[in-house]
């Protein structure tokens, strides 16, 4: 069968957040169960797997990726960092795990049936910019997660990533400090359906010592700079999303009660994240439904 989009003027938009993910994993469920399918997704970090898991339209492997596997032994630890693989190891996760003999393989020809346009950020780190990967990037599925990996690459949690020569980070260091807003500006989209993956009322703090920052990524200062622009950067972008939710261009899921933090491991914490996602979901249904102008069931 033919793969369709139904929401054509609105852009889907990802905000990562590790393991937070877990709750807002709930809104890629109930966007696919109810037939709610955009033609524009852009994520950056953890929202990169939300957005591939939405595209690919795996509803229980958005749940999976992010509450069952975290009970996976090869999926992190304080051994797998000082072994330089990261405290989530990241190659295993990113490119091994979605093959299709992986524990959690991809159904990589409907991702590529799929006829949505979409964006994945990683931060370069030369160019001291976040840069968006699209469907011309990406031939088969280790080009797709290996830029999923390189968006999801936290600073001193994982290690970075290589691609045609040139090294990333998590996308969150630029573009909006996680949230790809500017991205689908850019791209002509006046219309937004925002799921964030931090309560409404949150600030972020900026990050203090900007001295040890500097000292430590003296090689690569692009990443000591993006760090400690972060705050400021991500802040800014909330306050615009404040705005367009008032001038009714904007959709935007805050988590109610987010209960878990980006490096939780406890499924059973994860599961019940991803229930109440579930049943702050399916109350805002009917809103979503009629900011989108879709009808469906």
């Amino acid at each position: 069968m033919q793969l369709t989009s139904n929401v054509m003027d609105t852009a889907l938009i990802f905000e990562g957040g590790g393991m937070r993910g877990a709750y807002t994993a709930a809104v890629v469920t109930t966007l696919l169960q109810t037939g709610l399918h955009f033609n524009y997704v852009a994520g950056i970090s953890a929202g990169s797997s939300h957005t591939v898991n939405y595209v690919s339209r795996a509803p229980e492997r958005a749940r999976r990726s992010f509450v069952d596997f975290a009970d996976d032994p090869r999926f992190g630890s304080w051994w797998t960092w000082l072994q330089g693989k990261g405290m989530f190891n990241a190659k295993y996760i990113y490119e091994r795990v979605p093959l299709p003999d992986g524990v959690l393989p991809l159904d990589f020809d409907t991702f590529r049936a799929n006829p949505a346009d979409y964006r994945i950020g990683g931060f370069d780190v030369d160019a001291g910019e976040t840069v968006f990967w699209t469907r011309d990037d990406v031939h088969e599925v280790l080009d797709l997660m290996r830029r999923v990996r390189a968006s999801s690459s936290i600073p001193l949690v994982m290690p970075p990533v290589m691609i045609d020569g040139r090294m990333y980070v998590d996308g969150a260091l630029g573009a909006g400090g996680g949230i790809p807003l500017g991205v689908a500006q850019r791209d002509g989209f006046t219309k937004f359906f925002v799921v964030l993956t931090r309560e409404r009322e949150y600030v972020k703090e900026p990050y203090r010592h900007p001295r040890a920052w500097h000292a430590y990524y003296r090689k690569h200062p692009a990443i000591a700079d993006g760090i400690l622009g972060r705050a400021a950067a991500y802040n800014a972008v909330r306050e615009e999303l404040f705005e367009l939710e008032r001038a009714g261009r904007a959709v935007v899921f805050f988590p109610e009660h987010m209960t878990v933090e980006n490096r939780t491991h406890d499924v059973a914490a994860l599961q019940a994240a991803y229930d109440a996602g579930l049943d702050q979901a399916r109350r805002e249904l009917p809103r979503w439904k009629e900011f989108l102008g879709v009808g469906v069931g």
